[in-house]
């Protein structure tokens, strides 16, 4: 028989991790919001995350600053100035004419170079096509952590920024930290985080800095600029009024209810996860979990039973109507109006009922 005590191995890999912040660390401080603008028009994400940012800014009693990157001028001082009505306390500013478009080289060298000087704490961008390209250039440029496509920001005990997002295919939330790094960065989606309120302030600091960059440093050349309304990717975070189908609509021809009913109401049109899993309706169509998250005036959901990966992307309308067979479907946990009814044949009739009311001769004969 052995006496050979047993002891507990050591934990390996991300186990062994530990919150021992490195010394060099230790002075980076505050929270910045990357402002995304184009052409002068600010991406409404980028106050979403002022709001965002001013909670954790609070909590963490630093200051909350924007950052804004552009061409010369004064519709990109303009965005540094809206910033304050969004809480800001102070901003960056790098402005040059080789930012009049965004390109990677240029935008990742102007935000690697102001965390290098100013060292913020945590910064946070939206996860847009720019943001989204803009903040994995500078993540790794930098060498830190970042958390893409959150739906939750917070901060622990510590002061430590904990980023919750989906993970395998929207069943689980995860919540992530960037342990020994600085900055912590992290994406967050649009119409995840509700817009503040916007509250006329007068301007306070604003940070000028150089970007030492000239046209012939920069490889990517831009040809031509094609603003989003005149190509046919859909807008669904932004809309007002949105229609979407589900598996309840039995094939995908008959999805051509809902894109009826939209096109008629001037709306987008979205489809839960099943039917692009299927192939019934292209990715940038899926609303949910893993898809978009939307905040319309109105929702209507036709044939979607409202999994818990639907109702996380769309329980922030103002109202909710949804069509079901099964009066026992989720969707009617949460819905504000609820229809049980066959959405193959509620769908003419409420395009048709829409049609009547909307058309110009039919409102004056109804006006009579």
């Amino acid at each position: 028989m052995s006496n050979v005590t047993k002891t507990a191995a050591p934990a390996a890999g991300r186990a062994a991790a530990k919150k021992e912040l490195p010394e060099h660390f230790k002075a980076y401080k505050h929270v910045w919001v990357f402002v995304e603008q184009e052409r002068g028009q600010v991406h409404p994400v980028s106050w979403e995350l002022m709001g965002a940012g001013r909670r954790l800014a609070d909590r963490l009693k630093v200051n909350l600053a924007a950052v804004v990157i552009g061409p010369e001028g004064q519709p990109t001082r303009n965005a540094a100035l809206e910033s304050f009505c969004y809480g800001a306390d102070l901003a960056y500013l790098v402005s040059d004419n080789v930012l009049s478009d965004y390109r990677n080289e240029s935008y990742t060298k102007a935000l690697t170079e102001l965390v290098n000087t100013y060292k913020p704490e945590i910064l946070l961008l939206g996860a847009t096509t720019l943001g989204r390209d803009l903040a994995g250039s500078v993540a790794t440029t930098l060498s830190t952590g970042l958390t893409a496509d959150c739906t939750a920001l917070d901060v622990d005990a510590d002061g430590s920024l904990a980023a919750t997002r989906p993970t395998f295919g929207g069943s689980l939330l995860c919540t992530i930290y960037t342990l020994n790094y600085r900055p912590q960065m992290a994406t967050v989606r649009p119409r995840v985080m509700p817009m503040p309120e916007r509250v006329v302030r007068d301007a306070a600091r604003i940070i000028i800095h150089p970007l030492g960059l000239v046209e012939d440093d920069i490889v990517t050349k831009v040809l031509t600029f094609i603003p989003d309304r005149d190509s046919e990717t859909s807008n669904l975070a932004y809309a007002d009024v949105v229609v979407a189908g589900g598996l309840g609509l039995g094939s995908p021809e008959n999805f051509r209810l809902v894109r009826e009913l939209a096109t008629l109401l001037g709306a987008e049109y979205g489809c839960s996860r099943p039917l692009v899993q299927k192939g019934w309706v292209t990715s940038d169509r899926q609303i949910g979990q893993t898809g978009k998250t939307i905040r319309p005036k109105l929702y209507i959901a036709a044939g979607i039973s409202g999994a818990i990966q639907h109702r996380v992307g769309v329980e922030g309308a103002d109202l909710i109507v949804a069509i079901n067979t099964d009066k026992n479907a989720p969707i009617f946990d949460f819905a504000h109006v609820a229809i049980v009814s066959d959405a193959m044949q509620l769908l003419p009739s409420l395009t048709a009922a829409f049609r009547a009311r909307l058309l110009p001769d039919s409102r004056a004969r109804l006006a009579v």
